[in-house]
């Protein structure tokens, strides 16, 4: 049930009818994928709201019930907001399309159904985030089989992964097998859009892969083999070098550039663990990585290299901060992570000194986020602290409760930060009192 501020939504909609200041900030950006325009967690936007409250309602512009339940982050596109599901009474895996002016659902489509595969229990049905390319919605969900996991886990089942292409009216234009996956940890895959393709991470417990798809066909255009069969949930990151577009990703016991229009392994370091999940980011200078299991590492790496540059591209190493979920985010020479277990740590940038290290919550899933020289940490409980990354400390200049458990994380777009919580879909932006 969406439950909506009306007598707010009237006096802004009367304001905008009269007013000739323009309300949309000048600098709008579309959230179009996983963390963002960039795939970092950066938003460029000056008007990102700083204060809510869940009980009072204070900048609460909409909240509305999502069918189904799900992880994924929502994204935006235009005028709309896009998000994954999963019904498990039914089994369906849904993709919802959401009004972003009022926070009406516009249509739910069933994308595949199939019984529940075995997941971690801080995973879910529907984690992966989707991506839109402003004209279609990419989606991708695992459909489970019936033969047993390759590296002979208990209870696993080697599924399928599945893609799907939709328009703005929810007609489906393709829907394509890419791939074995198989994990006792479940699925979560968020595609990717570059020029014609869709760019998707097969690591799983088994024949893993890196692969991409044409977004007009769904037809694989390029599959490349991931050497080391180990299952992991990084959405690759996009940047580009000496006129090469790559896609940098951790996964499969390695750190790893690919040309993204090839999928030409370019460069690697071996390690630094087995298992990843958090995605990278740069500063332009470097690489970050944070990981993972069973070991922990954050890494500032030199971009560039060709073949193994393990011994030589590494420019500091730390391993006592457990950062294993959560993607870090980088802000001017700082970089910033949450520990699951609750503790937030902010690094230089090319020292990997520690400027400080503190508590902040109880535990964090969701991934950061930073628009203003602020960051917003929102841990598992839906408590958003948001901290000056300008600042030597950690003294949150703000901190907002929601009151509902959040795993998945925010997007900003166009004046608002869009929460997705276990129940709803929160519409957050700064109104006239």
């Amino acid at each position: 049930m969406r439950r909506f501020r009306v007598k707010r939504l009237c006096c802004w909609m009367m304001f905008a009818c009269f007013c000739t200041i323009p309300l949309v900030p000048t600098r709008s950006e579309d959230w179009p994928q996983w963390r963002g325009p960039r795939g970092d967690g950066t938003s460029k936007e000056s008007n990102v709201p700083t204060q809510w409250d869940g009980e009072t309602g204070k900048n609460i512009f909409w909240e509305t019930a999502i069918p189904g339940s799900g992880y994924s982050s929502p994204i935006v596109s235009g005028q709309s907001i896009f998000l994954t599901s999963c019904n498990e009474q039914t089994h369906e895996r849904m993709l919802h399309r959401v009004d972003k002016k009022t926070g009406s659902v516009l249509w739910s489509r069933a994308v595949a159904s199939s019984p529940l595969e075995r997941k971690h229990n801080l995973n879910s049905y529907a984690s992966g985030t989707p991506a839109a390319d402003g004209n279609n919605v990419f989606v991708t969900f695992l459909v489970q089989g019936d033969a047993k996991n390759v590296n002979g886990e208990s209870d696993v089942e080697v599924g399928e992964m599945v893609a799907a292409s939709y328009d703005d009216q929810g007609h489906q234009r393709w829907l394509v097998q890419v791939g074995p996956f198989s994990s006792m940890h479940g699925f979560c895959t968020s595609p990717i859009v570059y020029q014609n393709i869709v760019i998707l991470n097969g690591d799983h417990d088994g024949e893993s892969y890196l692969v991409a798809l044409d977004k007009t066909s769904g037809a694989i255009i390029w599959k490349t083999r991931r050497l080391h069969r180990t299952r992991s949930y990084v959405t690759p990151l996009l940047r580009e070098f000496d006129g090469e577009m790559q896609a940098i990703l951790t996964g499969s016991k390695r750190v790893a550039g690919f040309d993204a229009l090839t999928g030409t392994l370019r460069w690697w370091i071996e390690g630094p663990t087995e298992q990843f999940v958090a995605s990278m980011v740069d500063d332009g200078t470097s690489f970050f990585l944070t990981a993972g299991f069973p070991t922990y590492h954050v890494m500032s790496i030199r971009p560039g290299g060709i073949g193994d540059v393990t011994e030589s591209h590494v420019r500091w190493h730390i391993r006592d901060a457990r950062c294993y979920v959560p993607s870090p985010i980088v802000v001017r020479n700082r970089l910033f992570i949450a520990d699951d277990r609750g503790t937030a740590h902010c690094f230089e940038t090319d020292s990997g000194s520690s400027i400080w290290r503190a508590r902040l919550g109880r535990h964090y899933s969701a991934s950061l986020v930073t628009a203003n020289d602020l960051v917003y940490f929102t841990s598992d409980d839906g408590i958003t602290k948001i901290i000056d990354a300008t600042k030597d400390d950690a003294e949150p200049v703000q901190t907002n409760v929601l009151g509902e458990s959040v795993f998945a994380s925010p997007a900003i777009s166009d004046g608002s930060l869009y929460l997705r919580s276990t129940k709803h879909l929160f519409c957050i932006r700064t109104m006239d009192p």
